[in-house]
């Protein structure tokens, strides 16, 4: 009998050319299943800093770092862009394309995208200077809502409530607010001179929540704007999603009690009492993305002795461009100035 042949056997140099494919495909498989891992993980990540911020901006707590805090504002604005471009696209495929960037459509109502909230930060006792506004540069009645509609501007007046809640001069504001219908009246503010940065904060915070603009700015009761030549100027910085813009300035910090402009906190400005580069209170603009930062970290934000200092400290570790604007310098009316302090 013949005994059976034994099967082939495979030369070397093949047998381990597939036993290196065989490890190379494993590791393929172990490699795409890794990056697939972290590519989830990382979008758990991001689903749960979201609901975090919400979560904790709820508590009046900061979530996260201030980069990410920028990042997510960035993406919220983003949605609420998209949705609004949504609508406009859908109202246009039954009227016809008719678009504008500026326009943004509320159901069958297309208005101009509002482009600036001005607050003017007054107080108790000084109507005089508010009418001397609305007979100067603020309309009202009627020509308000135009403003509003056409230029896309919204302007109010910005004042707390008296530490006597409900005396006289409440009562005073309130039938004002009732007749002119130009006021924010900030519920939780109490009026006094030494927390205007206080106050300053709070109507950035609620003027962010309130209205969804492309600046925010703030001005004095003294102050006398062009409402059309700070809209031309404000439109050129719409590239600038980060923009922090005013009447640049430094200047001496004054540690002598007493001193008109006294600040308290003048060690923590170093030894050569220097004040950074910041805005002029007379007006301060800054971007939405800025406003929405103001905003979500309220909570941890330091205020100091004056609302210039104040804002302008709020800006300095962050990634913000800082805007010197000579046409926003209101010391005095020159030639192309937009403001004037009186």
């Amino acid at each position: 009998m013949q005994s059976r042949a034994s099967a082939p056997r495979l030369p070397a140099p093949v047998l381990r050319s597939r036993i290196s494919f065989v490890m190379l495909a494993m590791f393929s498989a172990m490699a795409s299943l890794y990056v697939a891992g972290r590519l989830w993980q990382d979008s758990q990540n991001r689903v749960y800093l979201i609901k975090e911020l919400d979560r904790r901006t709820g508590q009046g707590k900061s979530a996260i770092s201030v980069d990410e805090t920028l990042k997510v504002v960035a993406c919220r604005h983003q949605h609420k862009r998209l949705a609004s471009l949504e609508m406009e696209l859908a109202a246009a495929r039954q009227d016809g394309f008719v678009g504008k960037y500026s326009s943004e459509t509320n159901g069958n109502h297309t208005r101009k995208r509002i482009l600036a909230v001005i607050g003017i930060v007054t107080g108790l006792g000084r109507k005089n200077n508010r009418d001397a506004i609305r007979k100067s540069w603020l309309p009202t009645g009627a020509a308000l809502e135009k403003l509003e509609e056409e230029k896309g501007v919204i302007v109010r007046f910005v004042i707390g409530r008296s530490a006597n809640r409900g005396d006289s001069m409440d009562r005073a504001v309130d039938d004002e607010n009732m007749l002119t219908k130009d006021f924010v009246v900030l519920d939780d503010h109490v009026e006094a001179s030494e927390d205007i940065s206080k106050k300053t904060k709070a109507f950035f915070v609620h003027a962010a929540n309130t209205w969804d603009a492309e600046f925010y700015v703030k001005v004095n009761d003294d102050v006398y704007i062009n409402i059309d030549g700070l809209g031309a100027v404000l439109s050129t910085y719409w590239d600038k999603p980060r923009a922090y813009i005013g009447c640049m300035k430094s200047g001496e910090v004054f540690s002598e009690l007493g001193h008109k402009w006294y600040e308290p906190d003048w060690w923590k400005f170093g030894d050569g009492k220097s004040y950074f580069r910041h805005a002029s209170g007379e007006t301060v603009v800054v971007s939405r993305a800025l406003a929405q930062f103001i905003s979500i970290n309220r909570a941890i934000l330091r205020t100091y002795a004056h609302d210039d200092i104040t804002v302008g400290s709020w800006f300095i570790g962050l990634d913000v461009e800082h805007v010197h604007e000579g046409k926003l310098c209101c010391s005095s009316w020159s030639s192309g100035a937009v403001c004037a302090a009186v």
